[in-house]
């Protein structure tokens, strides 16, 4: 299916993103040009604070959609493949999550490759869920009530993270939200067929392959940096997997939302078919995009409610 026309519109105006530039150059332009980007959604309290890591303190950022106790939480971790990105990057999207869901959401600064490589980020988004079960009611949430979220890279982190806390015993988190993670290690149709997609084309991979996925052997990425390749996925939080249409990354989401399913798991799978990879990071922007958008953030309202 094509791109949706607004959508496309919006993509045509961005310019091409030059991806031989090493990963310090690269963040040093995104944040450039992210300062000028306006704050849209607002909200009662947003505070910058830092937390304990493995290797040191983790930045985080809370995000209050109201200044109420108890409120339902929503540990995010940003997407960027492991290399790019971080609290700026991801604002927007955790402004609209939190108003959205009515979760105070904890925005994790994970460390970024190739400067920390494999499993660095993973341990980070883990310590970040292991401190919000056993402190997040200081900061006005309820601990018994902690979903994951993330996109893209952050929802293969997500998705990690349940997979280390159901085998290192920690409880699971109400919900995992997914969106358009990275979960294989293996080609797939999808990868080949957007070779020229918007956002994440084929040299975006080879970037994000380079510097962070080249790292890493087979074997030493499975099963925590490749889901998909685990032998057991029971026993898992209830997941929402959204896919966009036109994402290299389509075939993967669709197929780890099959394997949950098939080891026992509740997974719902959203098929976005005119969006593309990232599109979650324009729902302020671009109408089509919250549609798109929505029923996934509604989801997580629902499960966080109970």
């Amino acid at each position: 299916m094509p791109i949706e026309p607004a959508l496309q519109q919006f993509l045509d105006q961005i310019p091409p993103m030059d991806w031989s530039l090493d990963p310090v150059d690269f963040r040093a332009r995104a944040a450039a040009a992210l300062s000028l980007m306006p704050v849209t959604t607002e909200l009662p309290k947003v505070v910058n604070a830092s937390i304990p890591g493995p290797a040191g303190e983790v930045p985080v950022r809370v995000y209050h959609p109201s200044l109420d106790p108890g409120l339902p939480v929503t540990v995010f971790c940003h997407g960027g493949g492991f290399v790019i990105g971080g609290l700026d990057s991801h604002d927007a999207l955790c402004r609209t999550t939190a108003r959205e869901t009515g979760s105070l959401v904890i925005s994790v600064d994970y460390r970024l490759s190739p400067e920390h490589p494999f499993p660095a980020a993973l341990e980070d988004g883990f310590a970040a869920y292991a401190w919000a079960r056993e402190y997040v009611a200081d900061w006005g949430g309820d601990p018994g009530r902690i979903a994951l979220a993330g996109d893209s890279a952050g929802a293969s982190i997500s998705a990690a993270v349940c997979l280390m806390a159901r085998d290192r015993g920690l409880p699971q988190p109400v919900f995992q939200l997914l969106w358009y993670p990275a979960t294989a290690l293996d080609p797939t149709p999808s990868r080949t067929r957007f070779a020229e997609a918007p956002i994440l084309d084929a040299d975006a991979m080879r970037f994000f392959n380079r510097h962070h996925y080249g790292t890493i052997s087979r074997e030493e990425a499975i099963p925590y940096g490749a889901v998909a390749h685990a032998d057991d996925l029971s026993g898992l939080a209830a997941a929402y997997v959204l896919v966009a249409g036109n994402d290299p990354l389509l075939d993967e989401g669709i197929s780890y939302a099959r394997q949950l399913r098939d080891a026992g798991v509740p997974a719902r799978l959203d098929v976005q078919e005119g969006m593309v990879h990232g599109f979650l990071s324009f729902a302020d922007l671009v109408p089509s995009c919250r549609t798109a958008a929505r029923p996934s953030l509604t989801a997580l309202r629902a499960a966080l409610s109970h």
